[in-house]
């Protein structure tokens, strides 16, 4: 018997009883679903529509996952109709259709060439001892195997030890190599364009050999939206690397590029075994699946509704490509239909990893792309995870002697993160953790030092006595319960006490500046200390060097085990005293920061940085309390240590330079912000102005009749533009709770005029889930803030509008004020303001035959500011009526056949993506 099915959006409820489709109130849906388990779609996102939290069903986003792991699905019954190749829902009040598309997935397991067939029996008896409601008509269909099914802990494949890559041959690459290389990768037939053949030839100079010591071939390109600039680095890049043997490190700042790089260099090695070989995508740490957190939580670490999303998890993992649980091949959707904590249960947390000590060592995701890194042609990695390996001095094996920083324009932001010093609550307790293990008793895998290092206690007298006298000295970082000790007067040891006293500065700066009882965070620049702070700083300072020494001694004992092993020392207890001296390493080096960030609170300032103290609260709930150090200009460690050792360096992007810089032919602004500036051998320098024609495809309009503050009349320009566009419209806020306020006036209204509203930090759907689903539904609409004004790509008429409520202009925080300061004053805010709006911008228009508009709302936008956007776009001031009319002109229906909804996964001739 098929189970009723339920469905909820902003329009309405509908349910399907006794065969027909029937329409009910919000509470009728509520009690009818307590008492009945229904079929569901996305079973969070329903609750949030009915405001019914313990909403639980049959959830087809959880047999899809069952059925196809590891394979993409947009989570809408849009995006599952065409995922199963079945006939899509006739509307949203279309219940029945999941009914349907259970019978399809059902269907799938009776099909004798079912490619996902091996580990779903055994997974399905783990999913039926905690009652998945799927479990009995799957239980009818899949039957026990004649063998039995071995487990994703002996079915992935090991990976091998390699020798070391030679150091990477000295080669010239010439032009017509380039050239020939990029027609390849276009294909046969292809037009070979003038601008994008240029990039390439400009880009190639970053693989030519080094000239001077200590100072790379540096290339800034910037290449407008339609270059084709991916495919254009990637030419060269996969010539040098094939020539010389060498590697090739793609930085990227979003996920999201990463994955269409991925996807882009199947130009380069057509063959998929090669691509495998020689593309390698990596991440960092936490993104992946760790095998020894799966086992733990599949053996029972996990309950009730986590261990399903375990079971599952390990379904996923016999399948996955690298094990990438963030922005990889696990679908976005389904982590978040059992809540974040079931999900970070399973990924490698920080200070955890036992590495050679594991028994799934040699099968490990993390050490597979890591190895397989070291012998690939092209890594695809992000700006942080590039400048780690560089600032900890070593690459894990691999030479980054050729780097391509794409996304250029994050470049300083990612910078200002590395090289940033933070003393505060979170991460003292970290290194607590680190040092001595969990406060209490816990189901995850972590442990002190004193655990890890049981053999050379009893073995080692000398090694035993430097692990006492880390644990004695580690008790001076703060325990369980620090801030509500020290929000309530009593704080314990040196460091709390500090933080004590840098709450109390705080609050007393703040104090008259109408921000203290807002309820957000709060900071206060370092000066002028109170004497408190100052006394308490001494105190921690000289804790901090009491734990420092015995640290450091237990890392030289430990060394010296390692370079004359005893017969004692076997090979797994070699492999977690590695561990233990590495992690010593790098945390006696942080406790060396935040030393000489304690000693500059006495004394005067240094110039070089900016430091702060900060109280980080979410809606008046205190989270942590710090003392932060910045470089003023981040990019003078970042040449230092990532671009004085390379031998070429191409950065690039759509939008290198400010539009400032750009109107006057400057470069000295990228210069600065890439770290040229910081090199004895100038970089060269290469523009190329996007082909697209905005002046006749795309239009500005500001409006300037909404007062700024006024919040109904922002919600009903949204609102109306939305409804004049049908659709298709990202919205853009420069604060989390202006964004909630429209959403809540204006999303039931939209919908039941047949246009889907989604909103970043409101609906239960994590942020690539979201642009995935807008990108599919071009009558959808979708809201955001900073991680969607560039991190989008979506092409076609799925994005025809793009509205924004205010300019972006920078927080007025202590780190900006001082940056500002030292770089111009307004001319600084001028270009970082100028920036934000060239990116949104770009949203907009991201193929020849894309058309839009951009609305810019705000009564009073300075003139100067316009420049932002590209030459020939035309820009008007107008109300919101003549916007309104404006935008309906310029549109045709958006329910029409003829409009295209865009594939990412197919990119067009040229490569492009930005």
């Amino acid at each position: 018997m098929t189970p009723p099915a339920l469905t909820a959006t902003h329009a309405g409820v509908w349910i399907t009883h006794n065969g027909e489709t029937i329409t009910l109130s919000r509470g009728e849906a509520i009690r009818r679903a307590a008492d009945t388990p229904h079929l569901l779609l996305n079973a969070p996102v329903i609750a949030s529509r009915l405001g019914y939290p313990e909403l639980a069903g049959l959830d087809l986003l959880e047999l899809f996952a069952f059925i196809h792991p590891a394979k993409f699905a947009v989570p809408t019954p849009r995006g599952l109709a065409t995922a199963l190749n079945i006939d899509p829902p006739t509307s949203d009040s279309d219940a029945g259709f999941l009914a349907r598309a259970a019978t399809a997935l059902l269907d799938t397991a009776d099909d004798p060439q079912w490619p996902h067939r091996h580990g779903a029996w055994s997974i399905l008896q783990s999913l039926a001892r905690q009652r998945w409601p799927w479990t009995a008509p799957l239980a009818r269909r899949i039957r026990k195997p004649d063998a039995p099914e071995r487990s994703v802990f002996t079915t992935l494949p090991k990976w091998e030890e390699a020798a070391p890559r030679p150091a990477p041959r000295t080669i010239a690459l010439t032009d017509p190599a380039i050239d020939t290389r990029l027609a390849d990768m276009l294909g046969t037939g292809s037009e070979i364009r003038e601008g994008q053949q240029a990039y390439a030839r400009a880009a190639g100079a970053a693989f030519q050999p080094r000239r001077t010591p200590h100072a790379p071939n540096m290339v800034l390109a910037e290449a407008g939206t339609g270059i084709g600039k991916t495919l254009g680095y990637l030419a060269p890049a996969a010539a040098w690397a094939q020539d010389a043997q060498g590697t090739v490190w793609l930085s990227t700042f979003t996920k999201a590029l990463q994955r269409q790089l991925d996807q882009e260099a199947a130009r380069a090695y057509p063959d998929p075994a090669a691509k495998r070989e020689k593309v390698v995508v990596r991440k960092g740490r936490e993104n992946y699946l760790c095998l020894l957190n799966l086992e733990d939580a599949v053996q029972g670490g996990f309950s009730n509704r986590a261990q399903v999303f375990a079971q599952l998890a390990a379904r996923w993992a016999e399948y996955s490509r690298d094990g990438d649980m963030v922005g990889g091949d696990l679908p976005g959707w389904l982590p978040a239909l059992f809540g974040r904590t079931s999900f970070s249960g399973l990924t490698d947390r920080r200070g955890e990893c036992i590495y050679a000590g594991c028994p799934h060592y040699r099968i490990c995701f993390i050490e597979r792309a890591t190895r397989a890194s070291a012998q690939a042609d092209l890594v695809i990695a992000n700006h942080a995870l590039v400048m780690i390996n560089a600032v900890r001095g070593r690459a894990e094996g691999v030479q980054m002697t050729r780097m391509v920083f794409d996304e250029g324009h994050h470049l300083f932001d990612a910078a200002d993160a590395t090289f940033a010093v933070e003393l505060s609550g979170r991460e003292a307790v970290e290194l607590r953790h680190w040092l001595l293990g969990p406060d209490r008793a816990t189901k995850g895998r972590r442990r002190g030092l004193a655990a890890r290092l049981a053999e050379l206690s009893g073995y080692d007298d000398e090694g035993a006595d430097a692990i006492d006298r880390v644990i004695a000295a580690a008790k001076i970082l703060p325990a369980e319960g620090w801030l509500a000790r020290i929000t309530t007067g009593t704080p314990e040891g040196p460091i709390e006490t500090l933080l004590a006293a840098v709450r109390t500065q705080v609050f007393t700066r703040a104090e008259g500046k109408g921000n203290a009882d807002a309820g957000y965070g709060l900071e206060t620049e370092v000066a002028e200390v109170l004497p408190d702070v100052i006394e308490a700083a001494a105190a921690a300072a000289l804790a901090l060097a009491k734990l420092a020494g015995p640290m450091a001694t237990l890392e030289a004992r430990l060394k010296a085990l390692l370079d004359d092993p005893p017969d004692w020392l076997d090979g797994q207890g070699r492999a977690r005293t590695e561990g233990a001296a590495a992690g010593l390493r790098l945390r006696c080096e942080t406790i060396a920061a935040w030393t000489g960030l304690l000693a500059r609170l006495g004394s005067a300032a240094d110039p070089a940085f900016v430091d702060w103290f900060a109280l980080a609260r979410i809606e008046g709930r205190e989270l942590d309390i710090g003392i932060h150090r910045h470089w003023l200009d981040p990019m003078r460690p970042f040449a230092r240590a990532v671009l004085e050792p390379a031998h070429g360096v191409l950065v690039t992007s759509a939008t290198l330079r400010s539009r400032v810089d750009a109107d006057v032919d400057s470069w000295s602004d990228a210069d600065a912000r890439t770290g040229a500036s910081h090199l004895s051998l100038a970089a060269s320098h290469f523009a190329a102005a996007s082909p697209f024609d905005y002046a006749n495809n795309a239009r500005v309009l500001i409006v300037t009749d909404i007062k700024r503050g006024d919040m109904p009349a922002l919600a009903h320009a949204y609102r109306s533009l939305i409804e004049a566009a049908g659709g298709g419209t990202l919205g853009l806020f420069t604060a989390i709770a202006r964004l909630k306020a429209v959403h809540a006036r204006i999303a039931d209204p939209l919908a039941r005029a047949g246009l889907p509203l989604y909103a970043q930090h409101v609906d239960p759907i994590e942020t690539g889930t979201l642009v995935d689903i807008f990108r599919a539904e071009p009558r959808a609409s979708l809201l955001g803030t900073d991680a969607l004004r560039d991190g989008v790509d979506v092409p076609g008429a799925s994005l025809r509008l793009v509205v924004m409520e205010g300019v972006p202009w920078p927080r007025p925080t202590v780190l900006h004020a001082a940056r500002r300061a030292a770089n111009g004053g307004t001319l600084h805010d001028d270009r970082v303001t100028m920036g934000r709006l060239a990116q949104a911008f770009g949203r907009l228009i991201r193929r020849a035959d894309d058309r839009g508009t951009f609305v810019l709302i705000g009564p009073a936008v300075p003139t100067r500011l316009l420049a932002a956007f590209p030459p020939g776009t035309p820009i008007d001031r107008v109300s919101l009526d003549e916007a309104v009319k404006i935008v309906q002109h310029g549109f045709t229906n958006p329910s029409a056949p003829t409009i295209e909804v865009a594939n990412t996964d197919s990119p067009n001739a040229s490569g492009e993506r930005e």
